[in-house]
């Protein structure tokens, strides 16, 4: 992993948290259902939607990777301190982590960092356990509507995301370079109601811009 940072269904699922830039452009993930980012920039675009939200973050993490997120990295974008951060032994307990994460309905943002793509089974679960912690936010009245985010590597997606994401670094123009910018180009490969379609996202020191990619 290269890290210098290192819609939807059901009564309660409501809201949208956006994609960085996307706010004006009604570009989003649905909350309260289960997202897959893919692609050599899935953390940082992670890293970028922890940005659009409040509150704590839990991040799970294979504890058999070396790579762990760097606060001064993570800190560009958003609050490291904002980072519950756990470590699994095992694909299974990572699933098992992220579902009781969002089944809690105590944070809004739930982030699994996955070898390979899980089966439709233990997806399916994650979407439950969303929509279930859901349902606990709104009876503890807390108001949050838990977003769940897998970054999957491997070959294939996961089947039975919300949505599913990837994102990789472009070469910068030489200005944005000079202001110590990035560009990624951005693509959504398949989500509920919406097609695949391709955006380029560009941040510098004033802020995240998301435009429509040539072809």
């Amino acid at each position: 992993m290269s890290l210098s940072i290192l819609s939807v269904s059901g009564p309660r699922a409501r809201g949208m948290v956006p994609m960085p830039g996307g706010a004006a452009l009604g570009i989003g993930l649905a909350r309260g259902r289960v997202h897959e980012f893919r692609g050599p920039s899935r953390v940082a675009l992670a890293v970028q939607v922890m940005a659009e939200c409040a509150g704590p973050v839990l991040w799970i993490t294979p504890g058999w990777q070396a790579e762990r997120l760097y606060p001064d990295g993570v800190a560009a974008f958003a609050d490291p301190a904002r980072l519950v951060c756990a470590r699994a032994r095992r694909v299974e307990d990572i699933l098992w982590a992220m579902e009781e994460g969002l089944r809690s309905g105590a944070v809004p943002l739930v982030v699994a960092e996955i070898p390979a793509a899980p089966g439709l089974t233990p997806v399916r679960r994650l979407q439950l356990a969303a929509e279930a912690g859901a349902e606990a936010a709104h009876h503890a009245g807390r108001g949050i509507v838990p977003l769940g985010v897998m970054l999957t590597g491997g070959e294939e997606g996961a089947a039975g995301v919300e949505s599913r994401w990837r994102m990789a670094p472009l070469p910068a123009a030489s200005s944005l370079l000079e202001e110590r910018g990035a560009v990624w180009r951005l693509e959504r490969e398949r989500a509920r109601g919406a097609g695949p379609a391709a955006w380029v996202l560009r941040r510098d020191g004033r802020g995240a811009a998301l435009e429509a990619a040539a072809g």
